[in-house]
């Protein structure tokens, strides 16, 4: 699995940005792909994930409605997105997308370690 994030970048505080991640490679028909964060010193935070189960798209958001996943998919590759808004420099931090391939069950059972593939994240920002 490949997977390539973009869109990272300084933005003021209250703010908007969405970050991208361009996913190929996968070799089963069901997998899970997530948005995770690391802030300085602090431990990875799972934020958002989505999956393919049972010939249908579903999504979970864990940050309180501030970060929202989406994808858009054909043939060749599925770009995931994540719209973050309300930004604060706590939010300041390395963001990769991350996945499993040949997951059968829904992502919010996997915790942030437990995903395989990573992309090479991109940074975020926030400040005046």
């Amino acid at each position: 699995v490949q997977l390539v994030e973009s869109g990272g970048g300084l933005v003021q505080p209250g703010g908007s940005l969405r970050l991208s991640c361009a996913a190929s490679g996968f070799t089963a028909p069901e997998y899970a792909i997530a948005w995770v964060r690391q802030a300085p010193g602090k431990e990875r935070e799972l934020l958002s994930c989505m999956g393919r189960r049972n010939g249908k798209y579903y999504y979970r958001d864990f940050m309180s409605g501030r970060f929202t996943i989406s994808s858009e998919s054909d043939s060749a590759k599925n770009m995931v997105y994540l719209q973050m808004s309300r930004l604060q420099p706590e939010d300041t931090a390395l963001y990769w997308c991350a996945a499993v391939d040949d997951w059968g069950h829904y992502c919010e059972a996997l915790r942030a370690y437990e995903y395989d593939d990573w992309g090479q994240g991109t940074q975020v920002t926030v400040s005046s």
